[in-house]
Protein backbone atom coordinates (compact mmCIF):
# COMPACT_ATOMS: atom_id res chain seq x y z
CA UNK A 1 0.00 0.00 0.00
CA UNK A 2 1.50 3.46 -0.87
CA UNK A 3 -0.19 6.50 1.01
CA UNK A 4 0.16 9.78 -0.16
CA UNK A 5 -0.40 12.78 2.11
CA UNK A 6 -1.10 16.48 0.39
CA UNK A 7 -3.12 18.95 1.18
CA UNK A 8 -6.52 18.42 -1.64
CA UNK A 9 -6.96 20.89 -3.44
CA UNK A 10 -8.16 20.61 -7.01
CA UNK A 11 -6.49 23.92 -8.19
CA UNK A 12 -2.97 23.18 -6.40
CA UNK A 13 -0.91 21.86 -9.09
CA UNK A 14 0.73 19.72 -5.53
CA UNK A 15 -2.38 18.27 -5.17
CA UNK A 16 -2.85 17.54 -8.95
CA UNK A 17 0.70 15.68 -9.10
CA UNK A 18 0.10 13.88 -6.15
CA UNK A 19 -3.82 12.53 -6.97
CA UNK A 20 -2.31 11.76 -10.53
CA UNK A 21 0.05 9.17 -8.92
CA UNK A 22 -2.52 7.67 -6.99
CA UNK A 23 -4.26 7.10 -9.69
CA UNK A 24 -1.31 5.87 -12.04
CA UNK A 25 -0.75 3.69 -8.73
CA UNK A 26 -4.09 2.30 -9.11
CA UNK A 27 -3.98 1.81 -12.97
CA UNK A 28 -1.17 -0.84 -12.26
CA UNK A 29 -2.95 -2.56 -9.70
CA UNK A 30 -1.01 -1.25 -6.42
CA UNK A 31 -3.51 -0.86 -3.50
CA UNK A 32 -3.13 2.79 -3.13
CA UNK A 33 -5.02 4.92 -0.53
CA UNK A 34 -4.76 8.44 -0.41
CA UNK A 35 -5.00 10.56 3.21
CA UNK A 36 -5.86 14.07 3.00
CA UNK A 37 -6.71 16.80 5.20
CA UNK A 38 -9.34 18.02 2.97
CA UNK A 39 -11.35 15.56 0.95
CA UNK A 40 -13.11 17.59 -1.84
CA UNK A 41 -13.98 14.29 -4.24
CA UNK A 42 -15.75 11.19 -3.93
CA UNK A 43 -13.75 8.77 -4.31
CA UNK A 44 -13.61 5.90 -1.50
CA UNK A 45 -9.73 5.59 -2.00
CA UNK A 46 -9.09 9.19 -1.09
CA UNK A 47 -9.35 9.33 2.82
CA UNK A 48 -10.16 12.53 4.81
CA UNK A 49 -11.19 12.72 8.56
CA UNK A 50 -13.07 10.08 10.19
CA UNK A 51 -15.08 12.56 12.04
CA UNK A 52 -17.36 15.57 11.30
CA UNK A 53 -15.33 17.95 12.59
CA UNK A 54 -12.62 17.32 10.20
CA UNK A 55 -13.80 19.85 7.55
CA UNK A 56 -13.70 22.60 10.10
CA UNK A 57 -10.39 21.68 11.52
CA UNK A 58 -8.73 21.63 8.40
CA UNK A 59 -9.89 25.04 7.59
CA UNK A 60 -8.57 26.60 10.98
CA UNK A 61 -5.71 24.37 10.67
CA UNK A 62 -3.67 26.89 8.58
CA UNK A 63 -4.08 30.04 10.40
CA UNK A 64 -3.93 28.52 13.83
CA UNK A 65 -0.19 27.42 12.78
CA UNK A 66 0.62 30.44 11.72
CA UNK A 67 -0.53 32.28 14.70
CA UNK A 68 3.25 33.31 15.74
CA UNK A 69 3.95 34.93 12.63
CA UNK A 70 2.22 37.62 13.70
CA UNK A 71 5.21 38.64 15.48
CA UNK A 72 6.77 39.49 12.37
CA UNK A 73 4.98 42.56 10.23
CA UNK A 74 6.49 41.17 7.15
CA UNK A 75 5.33 37.58 7.14
CA UNK A 76 2.25 38.80 8.74
CA UNK A 77 1.94 40.26 4.87
CA UNK A 78 2.97 37.31 2.99
CA UNK A 79 2.19 33.88 5.21
CA UNK A 80 2.19 31.96 2.11
CA UNK A 81 5.70 31.51 2.56
CA UNK A 82 6.19 30.94 6.02
CA UNK A 83 5.16 27.11 7.58
CA UNK A 84 5.71 26.40 10.93
CA UNK A 85 4.00 22.63 11.09
CA UNK A 86 4.31 22.84 14.91
CA UNK A 87 0.26 21.99 16.47
CA UNK A 88 -0.22 18.10 17.07
CA UNK A 89 -2.56 15.98 15.59
CA UNK A 90 -3.68 12.58 15.50
CA UNK A 91 -1.45 11.54 11.89
CA UNK A 92 0.24 8.87 13.25
CA UNK A 93 -2.87 6.91 14.66
CA UNK A 94 -4.12 7.30 11.47
CA UNK A 95 -1.63 5.93 9.48
CA UNK A 96 -1.17 3.05 11.86
CA UNK A 97 -4.81 2.13 11.28
CA UNK A 98 -4.24 2.41 7.39
CA UNK A 99 -1.16 0.39 8.46
CA UNK A 100 0.94 1.01 4.91
CA UNK A 101 4.11 -0.81 3.86
CA UNK A 102 5.02 2.46 1.81
CA UNK A 103 4.30 6.01 2.79
CA UNK A 104 4.70 8.65 -0.17
CA UNK A 105 4.74 12.51 1.69
CA UNK A 106 3.72 14.92 -0.69
CA UNK A 107 2.57 18.49 0.24
CA UNK A 108 2.32 18.18 3.94
CA UNK A 109 3.19 21.82 5.28
CA UNK A 110 -0.32 23.09 5.89
CA UNK A 111 -0.54 22.32 9.28
CA UNK A 112 -1.52 18.24 8.38
CA UNK A 113 2.11 16.97 9.41
CA UNK A 114 3.58 18.18 12.56
CA UNK A 115 7.68 18.03 11.96
CA UNK A 116 7.88 15.73 15.33
CA UNK A 117 4.61 13.36 13.76
CA UNK A 118 7.27 12.35 10.53
CA UNK A 119 9.86 9.94 12.70
CA UNK A 120 6.82 8.23 14.60
CA UNK A 121 5.65 6.23 11.30
CA UNK A 122 7.82 3.44 11.87
CA UNK A 123 7.41 3.14 8.20
CA UNK A 124 9.41 3.40 4.89
CA UNK A 125 9.06 6.35 4.00
CA UNK A 126 9.43 8.28 0.44
CA UNK A 127 9.04 12.22 0.12
CA UNK A 128 7.88 14.01 -3.17
CA UNK A 129 9.56 17.67 -2.64
CA UNK A 130 7.48 20.31 -4.37
CA UNK A 131 9.06 23.04 -2.89
CA UNK A 132 11.60 23.30 -0.62
CA UNK A 133 10.32 23.79 3.18
CA UNK A 134 11.46 19.95 4.03
CA UNK A 135 14.90 21.78 4.40
CA UNK A 136 14.83 25.89 5.56
CA UNK A 137 13.46 26.96 8.33
CA UNK A 138 10.17 26.78 7.35
CA UNK A 139 10.04 28.90 3.86
CA UNK A 140 8.13 27.07 0.78
CA UNK A 141 10.73 29.15 -1.33
CA UNK A 142 13.69 31.09 -0.16
CA UNK A 143 13.49 33.93 -2.20
CA UNK A 144 17.42 33.79 -3.00
CA UNK A 145 18.46 33.10 0.47
CA UNK A 146 21.13 30.43 0.94
CA UNK A 147 21.20 30.34 4.84
CA UNK A 148 19.24 26.61 4.75
CA UNK A 149 23.04 25.54 3.73
CA UNK A 150 23.74 26.06 7.24
CA UNK A 151 21.19 27.13 9.42
CA UNK A 152 18.53 29.00 9.46
CA UNK A 153 18.31 32.60 11.52
CA UNK A 154 18.07 36.18 10.54
CA UNK A 155 15.38 35.27 7.75
CA UNK A 156 14.59 38.13 5.41
CA UNK A 157 11.64 36.58 4.70
CA UNK A 158 10.71 37.37 8.47
CA UNK A 159 12.94 40.78 8.38
CA UNK A 160 14.39 39.11 11.27
CA UNK A 161 17.70 40.54 12.50
CA UNK A 162 17.78 38.04 15.24
CA UNK A 163 20.05 34.73 14.82
CA UNK A 164 17.67 32.89 17.06
CA UNK A 165 14.08 33.91 15.31
CA UNK A 166 11.18 31.22 14.44
CA UNK A 167 12.91 30.00 11.17
CA UNK A 168 15.75 28.95 13.60
CA UNK A 169 13.04 27.40 15.74
CA UNK A 170 11.57 25.68 12.81
CA UNK A 171 15.32 24.28 11.60
CA UNK A 172 16.01 23.33 15.16
CA UNK A 173 13.20 21.29 15.50
CA UNK A 174 13.71 19.56 12.22
CA UNK A 175 16.99 18.86 13.12
CA UNK A 176 16.43 17.22 15.90
CA UNK A 177 13.40 15.17 15.05
CA UNK A 178 14.76 13.73 11.70
CA UNK A 179 18.45 12.99 12.62
CA UNK A 180 18.04 9.10 12.06
CA UNK A 181 14.89 9.25 9.98
CA UNK A 182 15.26 7.18 7.02
CA UNK A 183 14.22 8.61 4.17
CA UNK A 184 14.24 8.45 0.67
CA UNK A 185 13.40 12.07 -1.09
CA UNK A 186 12.27 12.13 -4.41
CA UNK A 187 12.48 15.79 -6.22
CA UNK A 188 9.98 17.13 -8.97
CA UNK A 189 13.36 18.88 -11.04
CA UNK A 190 16.72 18.68 -10.82
CA UNK A 191 16.86 22.04 -9.70
CA UNK A 192 15.27 21.02 -6.85
CA UNK A 193 17.53 18.19 -5.95
CA UNK A 194 20.42 20.58 -6.51
CA UNK A 195 19.06 22.56 -3.49
CA UNK A 196 18.32 19.64 -1.52
CA UNK A 197 22.07 18.26 -1.55
CA UNK A 198 23.33 21.50 -0.60
CA UNK A 199 20.96 21.97 2.47
CA UNK A 200 22.55 21.56 5.86
CA UNK A 201 19.05 19.25 6.79
CA UNK A 202 18.65 16.84 4.03
CA UNK A 203 22.42 17.28 1.93
CA UNK A 204 23.32 13.41 2.60
CA UNK A 205 19.91 11.42 2.10
CA UNK A 206 19.17 9.55 -1.02
CA UNK A 207 17.60 12.02 -3.58
CA UNK A 208 16.15 10.33 -6.82
CA UNK A 209 15.18 12.92 -9.63
CA UNK A 210 11.03 12.21 -10.99
CA UNK A 211 8.90 14.62 -12.84
CA UNK A 212 5.37 15.40 -11.82
CA UNK A 213 3.57 12.80 -14.25
CA UNK A 214 0.41 13.34 -16.23
CA UNK A 215 -2.00 11.38 -18.05
CA UNK A 216 -1.30 11.94 -21.80
CA UNK A 217 -4.63 10.35 -23.01
CA UNK A 218 -6.75 13.05 -21.24
CA UNK A 219 -3.91 15.99 -21.86
CA UNK A 220 -3.93 15.98 -25.73
CA UNK A 221 -4.03 18.52 -28.55
CA UNK A 222 -8.10 19.31 -29.32
CA UNK A 223 -8.28 20.96 -32.68
CA UNK A 224 -7.26 24.86 -32.26
CA UNK A 225 -10.16 26.16 -34.00
CA UNK A 226 -12.58 23.95 -32.54
CA UNK A 227 -10.91 24.83 -28.83
CA UNK A 228 -11.44 28.78 -29.67
CA UNK A 229 -15.61 28.36 -30.78
CA UNK A 230 -16.41 26.08 -27.40
CA UNK A 231 -14.19 29.20 -25.34
CA UNK A 232 -15.53 31.87 -27.70
CA UNK A 233 -12.07 33.06 -28.47
CA UNK A 234 -11.11 34.99 -31.77
CA UNK A 235 -10.10 32.69 -34.26
CA UNK A 236 -8.07 35.80 -35.86
CA UNK A 237 -5.75 36.34 -33.50
CA UNK A 238 -2.51 34.72 -31.78
CA UNK A 239 -3.05 33.65 -28.45
CA UNK A 240 -0.95 34.23 -25.29
CA UNK A 241 -2.01 32.27 -22.45
CA UNK A 242 -1.17 32.44 -18.67
CA UNK A 243 -2.21 30.74 -15.44
CA UNK A 244 -1.84 29.75 -11.97
CA UNK A 245 -3.48 29.54 -8.67
CA UNK A 246 -3.63 33.05 -7.52
CA UNK A 247 -1.86 34.01 -11.35
CA UNK A 248 -1.51 38.30 -10.86
CA UNK A 249 -0.95 38.42 -7.15
CA UNK A 250 2.07 35.66 -6.72
CA UNK A 251 4.91 37.57 -6.90
CA UNK A 252 6.54 33.94 -7.49
CA UNK A 253 4.52 33.84 -10.70
CA UNK A 254 6.26 36.78 -12.83
CA UNK A 255 3.11 38.38 -14.03
CA UNK A 256 4.47 42.19 -13.45
CA UNK A 257 7.21 40.35 -15.61
CA UNK A 258 5.27 39.54 -18.32
CA UNK A 259 3.14 42.73 -17.99
CA UNK A 260 6.95 44.35 -18.77
CA UNK A 261 6.98 42.19 -21.94
CA UNK A 262 3.42 43.08 -22.92
CA UNK A 263 4.03 46.76 -22.76
CA UNK A 264 6.81 45.80 -25.21
CA UNK A 265 4.55 43.84 -27.79
CA UNK A 266 1.86 46.79 -27.37
CA UNK A 267 4.22 49.59 -28.28
CA UNK A 268 5.44 47.06 -31.10
CA UNK A 269 3.34 45.96 -35.10
CA UNK A 270 2.50 43.15 -32.67
CA UNK A 271 -0.29 45.28 -31.16
CA UNK A 272 -2.95 43.84 -33.23
CA UNK A 273 -2.02 40.74 -33.95
CA UNK A 274 -2.23 39.27 -30.47
CA UNK A 275 -4.57 38.81 -27.16
CA UNK A 276 -3.97 37.38 -23.72
CA UNK A 277 -5.63 34.89 -21.90
CA UNK A 278 -5.34 34.70 -17.76
CA UNK A 279 -6.79 31.95 -15.80
CA UNK A 280 -6.18 31.79 -11.92
CA UNK A 281 -7.64 35.53 -11.35
CA UNK A 282 -10.42 37.45 -12.13
CA UNK A 283 -10.13 40.90 -13.50
CA UNK A 284 -9.36 43.41 -11.34
CA UNK A 285 -11.14 46.13 -10.67
CA UNK A 286 -8.63 48.85 -12.41
CA UNK A 287 -6.94 46.26 -15.16
CA UNK A 288 -3.95 47.57 -17.18
CA UNK A 289 -4.46 48.56 -20.51
CA UNK A 290 -2.01 47.19 -22.53
CA UNK A 291 -4.01 47.94 -25.92
CA UNK A 292 -5.22 44.71 -27.01
CA UNK A 293 -7.83 42.65 -25.36
CA UNK A 294 -7.29 40.31 -22.10
CA UNK A 295 -9.53 37.66 -21.70
CA UNK A 296 -9.73 36.69 -17.47
CA UNK A 297 -11.45 33.61 -17.62
CA UNK A 298 -11.16 33.26 -13.54
CA UNK A 299 -10.19 30.34 -10.98
CA UNK A 300 -10.31 27.04 -13.30
CA UNK A 301 -11.86 23.82 -11.51
CA UNK A 302 -13.12 22.21 -14.42
CA UNK A 303 -10.38 20.28 -16.65
CA UNK A 304 -11.80 19.84 -19.44
CA UNK A 305 -11.53 23.92 -19.76
CA UNK A 306 -8.38 23.83 -19.22
CA UNK A 307 -7.38 21.38 -21.75
CA UNK A 308 -9.39 23.70 -24.03
CA UNK A 309 -7.35 26.94 -22.87
CA UNK A 310 -3.88 25.39 -23.45
CA UNK A 311 -5.53 23.90 -27.06
CA UNK A 312 -6.50 27.29 -27.84
CA UNK A 313 -3.10 29.29 -27.05
CA UNK A 314 -0.85 29.45 -29.54
CA UNK A 315 1.90 29.78 -26.45
CA UNK A 316 1.94 29.66 -23.24
CA UNK A 317 4.16 31.91 -20.86
CA UNK A 318 4.97 30.67 -17.52
CA UNK A 319 7.37 33.99 -16.65
CA UNK A 320 8.04 32.15 -12.92
CA UNK A 321 11.30 33.65 -10.62
CA UNK A 322 11.31 30.26 -8.89
CA UNK A 323 9.59 26.99 -9.47
CA UNK A 324 9.83 23.69 -8.67
CA UNK A 325 8.81 21.97 -11.47
CA UNK A 326 6.21 24.27 -13.46
CA UNK A 327 3.04 21.77 -14.36
CA UNK A 328 1.37 24.36 -16.17
CA UNK A 329 4.12 24.13 -18.69
CA UNK A 330 3.60 20.46 -18.75
CA UNK A 331 0.12 20.22 -19.36
CA UNK A 332 0.67 22.76 -22.16
CA UNK A 333 3.60 20.85 -23.44
CA UNK A 334 1.26 17.76 -23.79
CA UNK A 335 -1.72 19.45 -25.79
CA UNK A 336 1.01 20.35 -28.46
CA UNK A 337 1.30 24.10 -27.36
CA UNK A 338 5.00 26.07 -27.13
CA UNK A 339 5.69 27.37 -23.92
CA UNK A 340 8.04 30.35 -22.94
CA UNK A 341 9.85 30.59 -19.43
CA UNK A 342 12.41 32.11 -17.97
CA UNK A 343 15.91 30.29 -17.97
CA UNK A 344 15.14 29.16 -13.99
CA UNK A 345 15.26 26.59 -11.89
CA UNK A 346 12.83 23.59 -12.79
CA UNK A 347 11.14 24.86 -15.61
CA UNK A 348 14.54 24.23 -17.58
CA UNK A 349 13.27 20.45 -17.02
CA UNK A 350 10.28 21.26 -19.10
CA UNK A 351 11.47 23.81 -21.70
CA UNK A 352 13.95 23.09 -24.20
CA UNK A 353 15.29 26.32 -25.89
CA UNK A 354 14.03 26.62 -29.15
CA UNK A 355 12.71 23.11 -29.52
CA UNK A 356 9.69 22.90 -27.88
CA UNK A 357 9.50 26.61 -26.18
CA UNK A 358 11.96 29.54 -25.12
CA UNK A 359 13.84 30.03 -22.31
CA UNK A 360 14.55 33.52 -22.01
CA UNK A 361 17.47 35.23 -19.81
CA UNK A 362 16.72 35.79 -16.24
CA UNK A 363 14.60 37.96 -15.27
CA UNK A 364 14.56 40.24 -18.75
CA UNK A 365 11.15 41.26 -19.78
CA UNK A 366 12.87 42.51 -22.95
CA UNK A 367 13.81 38.96 -23.59
CA UNK A 368 10.54 37.49 -22.72
CA UNK A 369 9.29 39.69 -25.26
CA UNK A 370 11.19 38.09 -27.47
CA UNK A 371 10.79 35.05 -26.55
CA UNK A 372 6.91 35.39 -27.54
CA UNK A 373 8.10 36.85 -30.86
CA UNK A 374 10.29 34.18 -31.48
CA UNK A 375 7.88 31.47 -31.15
CA UNK A 376 4.69 32.93 -33.02
CA UNK A 377 6.50 34.85 -35.96
CA UNK A 378 7.32 31.46 -38.34
CA UNK A 379 3.94 29.19 -38.87
CA UNK A 380 6.18 26.23 -39.92
CA UNK A 381 8.85 26.68 -37.17
CA UNK A 382 5.66 27.51 -34.76
CA UNK A 383 4.41 23.72 -36.34
CA UNK A 384 7.36 21.96 -35.25
CA UNK A 385 7.74 23.73 -31.91
CA UNK A 386 4.21 22.07 -31.08
CA UNK A 387 5.11 18.53 -32.46
CA UNK A 388 8.27 18.50 -30.32
CA UNK A 389 6.06 19.98 -26.97
CA UNK A 390 4.09 16.98 -27.83
CA UNK A 391 6.83 14.66 -28.24
CA UNK A 392 8.55 15.79 -24.95
CA UNK A 393 5.47 15.18 -22.59
CA UNK A 394 4.76 11.57 -23.71
CA UNK A 395 8.14 10.16 -23.44
CA UNK A 396 9.28 12.17 -20.50
CA UNK A 397 5.72 13.03 -18.55
CA UNK A 398 3.61 10.38 -19.46
CA UNK A 399 2.03 8.93 -16.14
CA UNK A 400 2.49 5.15 -16.41
CA UNK A 401 6.14 5.76 -17.23
CA UNK A 402 6.33 7.93 -13.85
CA UNK A 403 4.55 5.79 -11.74
CA UNK A 404 6.72 2.85 -12.66
CA UNK A 405 10.08 4.81 -11.74
CA UNK A 406 8.47 5.70 -8.53
CA UNK A 407 7.21 1.73 -7.97
CA UNK A 408 11.36 1.44 -8.29
CA UNK A 409 11.71 3.77 -5.88
CA UNK A 410 9.52 2.16 -3.41
CA UNK A 411 11.35 -0.71 -3.40
CA UNK A 412 14.69 0.57 -2.57
CA UNK A 413 12.71 2.64 0.22
CA UNK A 414 11.77 -0.50 1.95
CA UNK A 415 15.19 -2.71 1.97
CA UNK A 416 16.75 0.69 3.36
CA UNK A 417 14.69 -0.63 6.94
Amino acid sequence: MSTCEPKAEAAAGDARAAFRLHQGLLKLGINSRMLVQDKKIDDPTVIGYPNKLGPIISKLRPSLDALPLKFYGHSKQNPIYMRLQWLPNNITSQIANLNPDIINLFWICDGFVPIEAIAKFNKPIVWTFQDMWAFTGGCCYSKGCDRYTKSCGNCPILASNQAFDLSSWVWKRKAKAWQNLKLTIVTCSNWLAECTKSSSLLQNTPIKVIPNGLDVDIYKPIEHQTARHLLNLPQNKQLILFGALNATGNQRKGFYLLQGALQKLSASEWKDKIELIVFGASQPENPVDFGFKIHYQGKISDENKLLLLYSAADVMIVPSIEEAFGQTASESLACGTPVVSFDSTGLKDIVEHQKNGYRAKCFSDDDLANGIIWVLENKQRHEKLCERAREKAKQEFSLEVITRSYLSVYEEARNLV
